[in-house]
């Protein structure tokens, strides 16, 4: 099979139905069990070795784990997730009392908040633009990153109802990978695992924000009702919802029980009509008792 071309954001711009239902499904947590490994293994180390905290490494363990995995920010963007893992770090009486330095990376939140796309290639031409050493530092853990989870992360398989649950949809629904991870490294996970073929756009963090990507897609081509998005975090409900679309929730820790949910009862619901309302309500109340707003240090 000949290289899959990273896509762009002309493919969602000019995506063409073949179906009347449109499904959007996150990667990282939700098909792939691959959100433990990238983040504990590639992930967190490399805030500890890139910015010198070996000292207070435990507590920057916790803080990133919390940000980025047992919370309700669980999934969000590599580059807020950084910032808001600093920020706990910062707020920690055990830090103070290490004297650790945590950097503060002003114009880290300052390129964030540009509503600009929180991918390597813009953040290289920020930092080139500005020469900030700050952006050029966050830009080298980040490629760090991606080249720790190329050598760990490897062959990890989908959920096997996930499969299963693929294979359904793209025969009745027309579906794309809807992610915040670097776009090559979908490809790779996907292609890997024979499933490139499933989805019609694999979008990653380089051709925007999961809310941008389902409205790219859709708009003028479904009606609300139509749409689905597939998730593991509250940013993809959030990213469901700003378009007003309907969202069925991978439940953190329950994924296998959650696709098969999805295959036998859920996705009839959505082809027929009868998914969003109560039943919709229903799981996604379940979905959010799973996801704490206080870091455990804190209760």
């Amino acid at each position: 099979m000949p290289a899959r071309e990273p896509n762009t954001k002309d493919d969602l711009i000019h995506f063409k139905p073949q179906h009347a239902t449109f499904v959007g499904i996150d990667s990282d947590g939700c098909v792939f069990d691959t959100m433990e490994i990238k983040q504990k293994q590639c992930f967190h180390g490399l805030i500890i070795s890139h910015w010198r905290l070996e000292k207070i490494g435990k507590q920057v363990r916790e803080a990133a784990e919390f940000a980025n995995l047992y919370s309700r920010w669980r999934g969000q963007n590599r580059f807020p997730a950084l910032v808001m893992t600093l920020d706990l770090l910062r707020a920690r009486e055990e830090v103070k009392a290490a004297r650790a330095r945590i950097p503060e990376l002003k114009s880290l939140r300052q390129w964030i908040a540009s509503g600009t796309p929180l991918g390597n290639p813009s953040l290289e031409q920020a930092a080139v633009a500005s020469g900030d050493p700050d952006l050029a530092s966050v830009l080298r853990w980040s490629r760090n990153i991606n080249a720790e989870i190329e050598r760990k992360v490897k062959r990890i398989p989908p959920f096997p109802w996930a499969r299963k649950s693929l294979e359904r949809i793209r025969a009745t629904s027309d579906v794309i990978c809807v992610s915040q991870t670097p776009g090559e490294a979908l490809i790779r996970e996907w292609r890997e695992n024979n499933l490139e073929g499933f989805v019609q756009v694999i979008a990653g963090q380089e051709l925007g924000t999961k809310a941008e990507h389902i409205a790219l897609a859709t708009k003028g081509r479904y009606k609300p009702e139509q749409i689905l998005m597939i998730g593991d975090a509250l940013g993809d409900k959030q990213a469901a919802q700003s378009n007003h679309a309907l969202f069925y929730p991978v439940n953190p820790g329950q994924e296998d029980a959650s696709w098969k949910r999805f295959h036998e009862e859920a996705y009839d619901r959505f082809l027929a009509g009868t998914y969003g309302g109560t039943y919709e309500s229903g799981v996604i109340a379940e979905f959010e008792a799973l996801l704490p707003e206080i870091p455990p240090w804190e209760q």
